[in-house]
């Protein structure tokens, strides 16, 4: 079976925006330990920074896949 070309670059996109959405949430790891990683409580900005990257990213992995069904229909 052959892919189109649109069917190559939404599978493009989609490893793009995984490779990326995963980059974001291990920043966001690291910046919830501060300096020295240490047990603490990231502060609020950090919070909802983290907060914001977590759930854009999950919100854009599964728009490119509800798209991506659709496409297929």
């Amino acid at each position: 079976m052959t892919t189109s070309r649109a069917g190559q670059r939404a599978t493009a996109l989609a490893h793009t925006a995984l490779t990326v959405s995963c980059s974001l949430w291990t920043s966001a790891a690291f910046a919830s330990q501060g300096p020295g990683g240490g047990s603490g409580t990231a502060s609020s900005f950090i919070q909802l920074t983290m907060a914001i990257l977590v759930y854009g990213a999950a919100a854009l992995v599964i728009g490119t896949g509800l798209i991506g069904a659709v496409r297929r229909h």
